[in-house]
């Protein structure tokens, strides 16, 4: 099975910000001011970094651009492409989602998160990656899929969000001809039968996501539903654990990014199943070089064959 880790790593930032600090002896707010100015976080160090603790396969996350608007120019996209080429790694992008919307009914920021996607599929178009998942849904519709005043009208809203998320896959789709399945929507904080819709109306892929089905974000279905309905378009998985206990006094604990063993993912069943299906696809760990160090060490002791050498 192929394992691999997000690009975006807090450790490598605060590390990055560590040498400015020790070169300038400036205090870490105004490291972090100084390493936004210059624009200087080279995404392709931190993936070196992640190459030489072990990990081939990386999720490239271009959301670090709110933040370092340069850190993916067309001069580092090319120093990516060069280290693929010689480290022999494998790429995938999750496409932005902090601050976008796309399904939003309102038209210029739904409007304006395709630009921001669009942009994205085509400045990574050259590292040639796998897979490039979306969140077809954002923080907007997550919060309306809350509302307990919106209970009796819950499904004819979360019905607008959906046509509002086909019209944004269809612009997206025909302004960068991504071929369909190349595109995998991640089950986010969403009804699942209205996003799997999506992937079938336009012969997308999924990303199953085991936490945020375990956590109950994504409503209406078991992680074992969720990867069955999704198995027929599986393109990658995001692998984390992840609880959503109720107490008997009616109040929800819920976590999610957590290392293997540490939430209620029954991990050598779905393991089982994965494999079972004959999956290839990335599996990529959302969580820390440490977390996910732990969670392959879970692996190896509970399915020491899925853990290729």
């Amino acid at each position: 099975m192929r394992f691999g880790i997000e690009q975006m790593q807090a450790s490598l930032l605060i590390q990055h910000a560590r040498t400015l600090m020790a070169a300038a002896k400036q205090p870490p707010a105004q490291a972090l001011q100084t390493m936004s100015a210059r624009l200087d976080v080279d995404v392709a160090a931190q993936v070196a970094q992640l190459a030489d603790l072990g990990f081939h396969l990386i999720e490239l996350n271009p959301d670090l651009t709110i933040f370092f608007p340069q850190c993916y120019s067309l001069a580092a996209i090319e120093r990516l492409r060069r280290l693929k080429e010689e480290r022999h790694l494998h790429y995938t992008v999750h496409l932005p989602l902090w601050s976008l919307e796309p399904s939003t009914p309102m038209q210029m920021v739904r409007e304006g998160s395709v630009d921001t996607l669009v942009d994205a599929v085509l400045r990574l178009a050259p590292l040639e990656p796998e897979v490039y998942v979306l969140h077809a849904t954002g923080a907007l519709a997550a919060e309306f899929s809350r509302m307990k005043a919106l209970e009796a009208m819950r499904p004819l809203v979360m019905g607008l969000f959906a046509t509002q998320a086909r019209r944004s896959i269809e612009q997206l789709l025909e302004r960068t001809g991504l071929p369909s399945r190349l595109l995998a929507v991640e089950t986010v904080e969403f009804p699942f039968d209205l996003t799997l819709g999506l992937a079938e109306a336009f012969d997308l892929s999924m990303c199953l996501d085991t936490g945020h089905v375990l956590a109950g974000y994504t409503t209406g279905v078991s992680l074992f539903e969720a990867l069955e309905q999704s198995l027929p378009r599986l393109a990658e998985v995001h692998l984390h654990d992840a609880y959503r206990r109720e107490s008997p006094d009616g109040t929800v604990r819920i976590a999610d990014h957590l290392p293997l063993g540490a939430g209620d993912l029954p991990l050598g069943d779905f393991l089982d199943r994965l494999a079972g299906s004959g999956f290839s696809g990335p599996v990529i760990f959302e969580l820390t070089i440490e977390e996910t160090k732990a969670s392959l060490e879970a692996i190896r002791k509970l399915r020491p064959a899925l853990i290729q050498q």
